[in-house]
């Protein structure tokens, strides 16, 4: 019996592409989790040269910042500014201006926007803070 212990020729290895390929789906399945699909949610506002008519009626000044609002200075619960708006409105598309205290951001704007049109509110003033 002969044993050799010598260098022997090994048939050249190729690379294992395994490792490549789960590196590859790994990051599909990141970049498809990690995007954004849908429509973007936006706000519908036209200028105020075009869709304000002229202020008639008593005042309807809603404040708002941090998901508190105020209506003509008297804090109101989000849930009741439409009620507590109700008699204030000459006419259904009376101008009712929308005003920002500091701590305010869009999703205030946004919020606020969506419960008076919710309650069929079509004229909206929002001004600077």
């Amino acid at each position: 019996m002969m044993f050799r212990f010598g260098p022997t020729a090994r048939p050249p290895r190729r690379p294992a592409l395994t490792p490549m390929i789960d590196v590859v789906f790994l990051l599909l399945v990141f970049f498809m989790l990690a995007a954004r699909f849908g429509q973007d949610v936006g706000l519908a506002l036209a200028p105020a040269g075009q869709a304000a008519g002229s202020y008639s009626g008593p005042p309807r000044l809603v404040e708002f910042a941090d998901g508190v609002v105020w209506l003509n200075g008297t804090k109101t619960d989000l849930a009741d500014l439409p009620d507590a708006l109700a008699p204030l409105m000459p006419s259904p598309d009376a101008l009712i201006v929308l005003r920002p205290r500091d701590g305010a951001n869009v999703q205030d704007v946004a919020t606020l926007t969506d419960v008076l049109r919710a309650s069929g509110v079509s004229a909206l003033v929002l001004m600077e803070p």
